[in-house]
């Protein structure tokens, strides 16, 4: 069964994580799993071609963003809410403009 490799967030430099957030696409993904908690890939694909999502979704695994699982025949994803807060405080609050 294929999975997926996640890093280790003390790993992961800040700009790696602004880079993947940087993108439009990759920001509307991680504002979904914000609100939602778990979704699907093809729930967060907004009709985009797969081979493009999935390359978005890579970035977004590959800065520790999110976690993604494999259920069946689908890809569950999550965002790693508390574990991006531990190591960047206040990022995801910023850039998705949650007020306190």
């Amino acid at each position: 069964m294929r999975t997926y490799q996640h890093p280790d967030l003390s790993t992961v430099t800040i700009e790696h994580a602004l880079h993947a957030l940087s993108d439009p696409v990759r920001l509307d993904i991680v504002r979904q799993l914000d609100r939602e908690v778990e979704a699907s890939c093809a729930a967060l694909d907004g009709g985009r071609p797969k081979s493009s999502m999935s390359h978005h979704f890579r970035v977004l695994r590959a800065a520790g963003l999110v976690h993604t699982r494999i259920a069946g025949v689908q890809h569950m994803n999550t965002l790693r809410r508390d574990e991006v807060d531990k190591r960047f405080p206040g990022l995801l609050d910023a850039v998705l403009g949650v007020k306190g």
